[in-house]
């Protein structure tokens, strides 16, 4: 297969659906994987890393959709992706369906196969990508809280001096 692997253009999303060692893995088993150029840099992984596995770059999101059979993405499609989703592509990304209409009916619209993370069930009905995303998000919350408290200190004893 053919698999695409667009850099997010989502508002402040700077997550790459596949690192450098997922990608070498779907390459050892034969696949094809196209990258946009800078995808992972905001990750932390630069373009060469993904060419020492065997990935291919493209410089543009266009390329990356037009070229792909399957499109891994974080989140979902925006505005701007819709007229490059292709009839018959697969896209595999957390869609959230229920909270854009606009979203779905562009999906339906597109006649793309869409597989969105959070629906992949377990035989015992468990959901495996969804539980990890939302524990980092518990965590990443109390973080931020914490964060966030200790600057409100801050600023309260920096004004009360």
């Amino acid at each position: 297969m053919i698999v695409g692997i667009p850099k997010e253009i989502k508002n402040n999303e700077y997550r790459v659906s596949l690192t450098p060692a997922g990608a070498m893995e779907l390459v050892r088993r034969g696949h094809t994987v196209y990258i946009q150029s800078g995808a992972g840099v905001d990750s932390g992984f630069a373009d060469k890393e993904y060419q020492a596995v065997g990935a291919k770059l493209l410089p543009s999101i266009e390329e990356v959709y037009a070229t792909a059979e399957m499109i891994i993405k974080v989140k979902e499609p925006i505005a701007p992706e819709y007229g490059l989703v292709r009839p018959g592509q697969l896209l595999f990304t957390y869609f959230h369906f229920a909270s854009s209409e606009a979203l779905t009916q562009a999906m339906i619209a597109s006649g793309a196969v869409c597989c969105a993370y959070e629906t992949v069930e377990r035989s015992d009905r468990s959901l495996p990508l969804l539980i990890p995303m939302s524990e980092v998000a518990g965590r990443m919350a109390a973080t931020s809280s914490k964060s966030r408290a200790a600057a409100r200190e801050s600023c309260w004893a920096a004004c009360r001096a």
